[in-house]
């Protein structure tokens, strides 16, 4: 009789195991695709999609230093390009998803083909009723290590007075 208890617990926990972790790829197959399908939007000026796959609260954040928008601002930023019939074409070619125990939230990291060349991205997704929705997103352009210093002297000039300016303001 133990040895069957023993089986059937066993039986259940394995079962509980593999449904959280089917569910788990569900999931983060669903957030693949809205993150590809956000590109996507991009790519093709669909500003419906783009901005409909943003939180009401959701945060942008830019390769400038400046640009830290939150969703209206971030429209009013992007209108003109999404006009023209063309925004920007970021194609992820790199992605990582992570998801909380409850599957309500996850966080991700992508390295995007871009005009600038290799951009990373990362940012957080939240479940919204069914759907998840993109609450926080960074973009940043990445620099090769072996190059940072001559970084550094471009954007030494600017970022100087920007950083004085936020540390006054402060």
């Amino acid at each position: 009789m133990k040895k069957i208890m023993l089986l059937v617990l066993s039986l259940l926990l394995f079962s509980s195991f593999m449904s959280n972790n089917i569910n788990e790829n569900e999931e983060r197959q669903k957030i693949n695709t809205v993150l590809d399908d956000w590109h996507k939007s991009a790519a093709e000026a669909n500003a419906k999609n783009y901005f409909g796959a943003l939180t009401d609260d959701a945060i942008f954040i830019g390769t400038d230093a400046t640009e830290n928008w939150n969703k209206k601002e971030f429209e009013a930023f992007a209108k003109p390009f999404f006009d023209k019939g063309k925004a920007w074409d970021f194609k992820p070619i790199e992605r990582h998803v992570y998801i909380s125990k409850d599957q309500k939230t996850a966080w991700f990291d992508e390295l995007l083909d871009t005009w600038m060349k290799v951009c990373r991205g990362s940012g957080v997704m939240v479940k919204v009723g069914n759907d998840w929705k993109i609450q926080h997103y960074v973009l940043s352009m990445t620099v090769p290590n072996d190059n940072t210093n001559e970084v550094i002297k471009i954007k030494s000039s600017i970022e100087d007075t920007f950083i004085q300016k936020l540390k006054k303001d402060k």
